[in-house]
């Protein structure tokens, strides 16, 4: 476990060169020390639920505050199929995430709260660990009994709602970080999924040329 989260700093350290390198803006990398057990029963106390066991893996043994934000310069130009890349803003804090999650349970009360609706039941039975900052959240889907897949949540119809991106969060976070931590924003990482299904694939076709183009080994 340790050398996974190992060859993840290692990642987060070639990309963030490689945009410096083209002449893109790297803001911001902090990983924060990890999480403790008693922080994380805290937190779960707050929730009045338990977390992820890959989620708490990642923050007793990576880090508890985690943030990586950059972005191509103005003139960086791609195919047409990646032309809504323009960042990569990954982050998660165990701090703020009663906060994260009040926001998605306030979005389910007064914009989605019809677990009888196609569109508003995928805002229900979730925990949400990320806001996308255009009023999207990255959530855990708390109605499954594997260990709660990545799900995107969407309030404007965008393509990439209700979308599994991550089969948990470790899977999420090692296949998001081949590809740059693109987005989160769905229109940034949709090119890396096959389906509403697949997750985002490290290995297919466009992942491939991506990192190509980006001139990324990772």
């Amino acid at each position: 476990m340790t050398n996974s989260f190992e060859t993840i700093k290692e990642r987060i350290n070639i990309i963030a060169n490689r945009i410096v390198e083209i002449g893109g803006e790297v803001q911001e990398i902090e990983i924060g020390a990890p999480a403790t057990e008693d922080e994380i029963k805290s937190v779960e106390h707050q929730l009045g639920t338990t977390l992820p066991e890959s989620f708490k893996q990642v923050l007793l043994n990576f880090s508890g505050d985690f943030s990586f934000r950059w972005f191509f310069p103005e003139e960086f130009e791609l195919p047409y199929k990646y032309r809504e890349i323009f960042s990569g803003i990954p982050y998660w804090s165990l701090h703020l995430l009663s906060d994260v999650e009040e926001g998605r349970r306030g979005c389910v009360e007064q914009i989605f709260p019809n677990p009888e609706d196609e569109y508003d039941k995928v805002w229900h039975n979730k925990l949400a660990f990320m806001e996308v900052g255009n009023g999207d959240y990255l959530a855990f889907d708390l109605s499954e009994d594997r260990d709660f897949p990545i799900v995107y949540l969407s309030h404007n119809d965008g393509e990439g709602h209700g979308y599994i991106i991550g089969n948990n969060f470790i899977d999420f976070l090692n296949n998001w970080s081949r590809i740059g931590f693109v987005g989160p924003e769905d229109s940034q990482w949709l090119p890396f999924v096959e389906s509403a299904q697949s997750g985002i694939n490290p290995e297919g076709v466009s992942a491939i040329e991506f990192r190509g183009l980006l001139g990324i080994n990772i």
